[in-house]
């Protein structure tokens, strides 16, 4: 539960310094662009009240404290799981990503009532349309990993369950 933790930990302050340089440091907020290395990476301020791609997305306000709840749960519900399970480190660093990032999210809605995202990355002539930030990276790759890697031993391998 320590690889857990500490990445959950890392993972939220790593998205919640980044968002406080970007969007309050460089005012991205009033300046709505930066362009850093462009096309390949613009910081572009969206403001995002839906999940992913602007999915869900209402202005009544109870659909946000609906999308913190389910955050929530979500995060608890991986935390308990894996430490049900006695998951292995990677496993456990996929879950830390998601909790982390999970809850980096949280906090903009709370604190903005929407999630900050600002950055933009487009490449050979495609023009990439939306924004993200580093805990919507977080969440797809634990996402990603507690899928790969659940069911699997502590080793890599398949996990093998003694019944009674």
């Amino acid at each position: 539960m320590r690889i857990l933790t500490l990445t959950a930990i890392a993972t939220f302050a790593i998205d919640q310094a980044s968002k406080l340089a970007v969007v309050q440091g460089l005012d991205l907020i009033n300046r709505g662009v930066v362009e850093i290395a462009p096309p390949f990476l613009t910081f572009r301020m969206a403001w995002n009240r839906g999940i992913n791609f602007g999915l869900f997305a209402g202005d009544a306000d109870y659909m946000r404290w609906v999308l913190i709840a389910v955050a929530l749960a979500v995060s608890v519900w991986v935390w308990l799981w894996i430490r049900r399970e006695h998951a292995g480190p990677r496993l456990q660093l996929a879950g830390g990503l998601l909790i982390g990032g999970a809850l980096g999210n949280v906090i903009d809605r709370i604190r903005y009532g929407a999630v900050a995202d600002f950055l933009n990355m487009s490449c050979c002539g495609i023009e990439n349309p939306f924004a993200f930030n580093v805990a919507d990276i977080a969440v797809f790759a634990g996402a990603f990993g507690l899928l790969i890697f659940a069911g699997k031993g502590k080793d890599g391998g398949t996990s093998v369950r003694k019944t009674p």
